[in-house]
C-alpha cells in the first residue's frame, strides 16, 4: 500500500481503505481460481495495481466518463480504475467466466457501485463508451477493429476518445500502421514510477475518430 501513497497522495480514506482490501480479496479468490500468477501475488500493488494506475497518470478521467476494459483478466487495470475514479463508469468485459466471477466477487467486496461486467467476447457487447483500456491482450493492429466502433464521437476529456493501451517493450513495428494518426501518443511509465518494473512499461494513446 506505501506504493501507492506514495504517487497518490490526495485520495480519499474510502479509496485508500479500498485499496488497502485488494490484497487479501485477491488472495484469496487467486487461491481459488488463478487470475494472477503465484509468484506476482505478493508484488500485487507494484505489478498490477500500480501498472493499471499508470493510466490515470496520463488521463485523469472526468465525472461521468464511460471506460470499456477489454480482456479485463482479474480486473486489470478496470479495478484500480474504478477506485480511484469513482465517477467514472467502468465496464469490465473477458470471455473467461472464471475470470469474471473473480471481478465480480473483488468489486462486491469493495463495494464499487461503478463497474458493470460482462461474461463476452468484446465484439458482442452493446455499450459505447469515451475510452477503451487494456492491458496487452493483443497487438493493436488486431485490437483497434475489434473496439472502434464503441468509442463515442462526442470527447469530454483532455484527450479526444480513444484507446489506452498498457505495453511493454519496443513498439516501433507495432505502431508503425498508426503513424498518420495524429492523435497517437506514447508515455513512458518510467516518467511517472521510479520503480524498475516500469523501465519499459508504456500507455500507448491512440484517438479514435
Amino acid at each position: 500500500m506505501d506504493i501507492i501513497k506514495k504517487y497518490f497522495p490526495n485520495l480519499t480514506e474510502n479509496q485508500y481503505t479500498q485499496f488497502a482490501q485488494l490484497y487479501d480479496l485477491y488472495k484469496e479468490w487467486n487461491e481459488k481460481i488463478n487470475v494472477i500468477s503465484r509468484k506476482d501475488i505478493d508484488s500485487l500493488y507494484e505489478k498490477h495495481v500500480l501498472h493499471s494506475l499508470g493510466i490515470a497518470k496520463v488521463m485523469p478521467f472526468v465525472a461521468g466518463t464511460k471506460v470499456l476494459d477489454v480482456g479485463t483478466g482479474g480486473g486489470f487495470p478496470g479495478i484500480p480504475l474504478a477506485i480511484m475514479f469513482p465517477e467514472t463508469e467502468f465496464h469490465l468485459v473477458d470471455s473467461i467466466g472464471k475470470k469474471i466471477l473473480v471481478v465480480q466477487e473483488v468489486a462486491k467486496g469493495l463495494g464499487l457501485k461503478n463497474v458493470t461486467t460482462y461474461n463476452q467476447r468484446v465484439e458482442t457487447v452493446k455499450v459505447e463508451v469515451d475510452f477503451v483500456v487494456s492491458r496487452a491482450v493483443t497487438r493493436l493492429t488486431e485490437f483497434v477493429p475489434w473496439i472502434r466502433k464503441k468509442v463515442a464521437k462526442k470527447s469530454n476529456n483532455a484527450l479526444p476518445n480513444g484507446v489506452l493501451y498498457l505495453k511493454g517493450g519496443d513498439l516501433d513495428g507495432e505502431l508503425a500502421s498508426f503513424q498518420n494518426n495524429p492523435y497517437l501518443m506514447v508515455y513512458e511509465l518510467k516518467h511517472y514510477f521510479t520503480e524498475e518494473f516500469f523501465d519499459t512499461k508504456k500507455v500507448v494513446y491512440l484517438g479514435i475518430k
